[in-house]
């Protein structure tokens, strides 16, 4: 497959020597490499043991007894944690007090909720005699019936979907809007569960010291975990100290603190001494999230110019039967095209599995899908080019709301990914091209877009008399770079070349540096990190400019500029001075200071933030097996303000790939019978010929002329 990839992107920072905007590789990369950088299970404590999760082989039911003494009497056991003897919590790990906290799987008692849900821990010298004792437990259950399937339980409209936003929302008369149009589209889609994998599981080293407990686990945000851990055992968030210099991947599931993690501090406490707890492959299936499978039905209008008059977007989606976690599929439709009545809608099922979560974009992933596919339908109903119409009802404010955009490009977008692509060079009418080797060769495109997020954070600096710099901020590199980009703003921020700043980051005894997730943690940690360089240099600058023996003395109001470890008169730049000389001269070794996030929630009230991109795609289809071969994709993306071109790049292509996973391989299958789930990966294979999946999948109300040749691009398109 061939990706192709341009970014419309602000301009670099353009004073000479800077950090930001240069395509640095990876300061962590030979780390990574040689084997050097330490994750969370890389350590072992004297004294450690290693516990094994027993997990429920069905989804619901309870467990009726654990062959215990059998497992304890296995060489090398030590202890088995059960219902009976876990150590008291302060809070029921059901409790839930606002939309971040959820529900946990702590052995509170023998109820099974779905399965691989941990049953028992079993504790032992190593890890083959954890392994087998936890065999050994042979566990007998009472068995439910388990609720598997988007129609496998009673709907209901949720309180709230994503964290916090309404079920049902609304704009204008949308069945006026329906009935006035020219032309109206029905159609629907499904997407399966899917589960993320990351090639780090969910893992932790747990070590208690009295009333204070030292872990090494994966974390995207150290302060929530960190609260969530003291919570639950009623201990001071300061005397629990937790490392994650390194991710192997989370993509969300290490967002929020999950049972198995909470459950290794569990056994710790129960046996006195360390213990390493990591999740085997097929465990993570379950206990620490998922993307929910949708059903959405799309009712679209447009006029006789093929402008929309009306989108209904309904979704329904499912949880689990003890948590309220609803993916938010349908209110994809609230910020891209522009249309007078938008009406968004959402209902769900509890079923016996864990609870879904975060997932790589919930809801914008699966709503996108949905909306992007019923807009290509919408164009073909009309009788457009898919680009064409999405142009035309191009939305100047975000349709829901009406507020501006604070920024927006994505008509660049279009035209840059579109020229690069050659898409005006396509044949307008179906099944015209195919290559060599006989393969239908057909073109598509679609539209990105994602909300520009802001969390807090904080972040500290120090400059040092011998001219170095520090930076420390609690921030979490799952992969992404966030170690390089960060380093490199807190360079420019302190002034300094990045290989004389040294930069801390990944424990919880630094400061908040927020939550990786949601494609905010560059904006979120970055902006505090050059908010506490702005201090530091404010600091240094005030002893420069107030002492009468610096030649920056007097320089208050016309202010100083920072570079290359010196201060600059802004208004005659042949005045200067080192850091290190302001320092020594002032008698001091350092001189600190620190800074926030600077989310303004009156900008935040007043314009819509939203990143925007367009992605064009070749797919192969064979015409007699129905196989589907992505080998192009092409696309441009409003980046902002690029701290490195070389991370962006990757971040975007690994976007760009992940979306052909989404669509062609990633699908979670249920076994009816027992409720447990696999993830597969395969190559889904697409029926060339109409069959009765084409009568509720789309309905189409259009003139008759031109029914024929529509109906054959739909098809087509099917194909390809």
């Amino acid at each position: 497959m061939t990706l192709e990839l341009s970014l419309n992107q602000q301009p670099a920072h353009s004073r000479q020597g800077s950090s930001i905007g240069q395509p640095l590789t990876r300061r962590d990369g030979f780390l990574k490499v040689t084997g050097a950088a330490r994750y969370a299970a890389d350590n072992h404590p004297a004294g450690m043991l290693y516990a094994v999760l027993a997990v429920s082989s069905i989804a619901r039911g309870r467990v009726a007894s654990l062959d215990i003494e059998a497992a304890k009497a296995y060489e090398g056991v030590v202890e088995v944690m059960t219902p009976q003897n876990r150590p008291a919590l302060a809070v029921d790990p059901d409790a839930k007090h606002h939309p971040f906290m959820f529900r946990l799987d702590l052995l509170q008692n023998d109820k099974v909720r779905y399965a691989n849900q941990t049953i028992a821990v079993v504790i032992a010298q190593t890890l083959e005699a954890a392994t087998e004792g936890a065999a050994l437990l042979s566990p007998r259950y009472e068995v439910q019936p388990a609720r598997v399937g988007l129609d496998g339980a009673k709907s209901f409209v949720p309180a709230a979907v994503g964290v916090g936003n309404p079920a049902v929302q609304h704009k204008g008369d949308v069945a006026a809007g329906l009935d006035a149009a020219a032309t109206r589209i029905e159609a629907s889609y499904e997407t399966p569960a899917q589960y993320h994998n990351a090639m780090e599981p969910h893992a932790i080293v747990a070590a208690w010291d009295g009333d204070r407990l030292s872990i090494d686990t994966p974390s995207q945000g150290l302060a929530m975990a960190q609260g969530r851990i003291a919570g639950l055992f009623g201990i001071a968030p300061d005397n629990i100290h937790i490392r994650s210099p390194f991710l192997g991947g989370g993509f969300g599931s290490k967002g929020m603190i999950s049972g198995p993690q909470v459950l290794g501090v569990l056994a710790a406490r129960l046996v006195g001494r360390p213990v390493k707890l990591v999740l085997r492959r097929e465990q993570m299936y379950g206990p620490v999230g998922h993307r929910a499978p949708t059903r959405q039905t799309l009712r679209m209008g447009m006029d006789g110019e093929g402008k929309l008059t009306a989108i209904d977007h309904h979704a329904r989606t499912a949880s689990s039967t003890f948590d309220d976690f609803f993916e938010p599929a349908a209110d994809a439709s609230h910020s891209l095209y522009a249309s007078p009545a938008i009406a968004t809608s959402h209902e769900a099922v509890r079923l016996d599995t864990g609870t879904p979560l975060f997932m790589r974009a919930p809801g914008e992933a699966t709503g996108s899908i949905a909306l992007e596919s019923a807009i290509d339908e919408a164009a073909e109903a009309c009788g457009m080019d898919p680009l064409e119409f999405r142009l035309k009802n191009y939305a100047e404010v975000e349709p829901m709301t009406g507020k501006p955009f604070s920024s927006k490009a994505l008509r660049e977008c279009y035209a840059q990914a579109a020229k690069s692509f050659g898409w005006a060079d396509r044949p307008v009418e179906p099944r015209l091209m195919r290559d060599a080797e006989g393969f239908l060769t057909g073109w598509g495109m679609g539209t990105a877009t994602f909300p520009a997020l802001m969390f807090q954070a904080e972040a500290r600096a120090v400059l040092r008399s011998d001219g170095s710099g520090l930076m420390e901020t609690g921030a979490q590199d799952m992969g992404q770079g966030a170690w390089t980009a960060f380093a490199q703003i807190a360079a420019d921020g302190l002034g300094l070349d990045i290989d004389r700043v040294e930069f801390r980051a990944g424990s919880s005894d630094l400061p908040n540096a927020g939550i990786a997730g949601g494609s905010g943690h560059t904006a979120t940690a970055g902006m505090a990190i050059h908010n506490a360089g702005a201090a530091v240099i404010a600091r240094l600058a005030d002893l420069a400019t107030g002492d009468e023996r610096s030649p920056l003395y007097g320089a208050g109001n016309a202010g100083v500029l920072a570079r290359g470890g010196r201060l600059y008169r802004r208004d005659d730049e042949n005045r200067s001075e080192s850091y290190a000389d302001i320092l020594t001269r002032a008698g001091l070794k350092e001189v600190e200071g620190s800074g926030k996030s600077a989310s303004d929630p009156a900008s935040q009230e007043a314009y819509a933030m939203h990143a925007h991109g367009a992605v064009f795609a070749e797919v192969k289809v064979d015409p007699d097996f129905g196989q589907i071969r992505v080998t192009r994709l092409v696309g441009a993306f409003a980046a902002g303000r690029v701290i490195n071109p070389r991370l962006v790049r990757s971040q975007y292509y690994g976007g760009m790939i992940w979306g052909v996973s989404f669509a062609l391989h990633e699908e979670a299958i249920t076994d009816r019978r027992s409720g447990r789930r696999h993830q597969i990966n395969r190559l889904r294979v697409k029926q060339l010929e109409p069959d009765a999946h084409d009568q509720h999948s789309s309905r189409h109300q259009r003139p008759e002329p031109c029914a024929r040749r529509r109906a054959a691009r739909h098809a087509a398109r099917r194909a390809a």
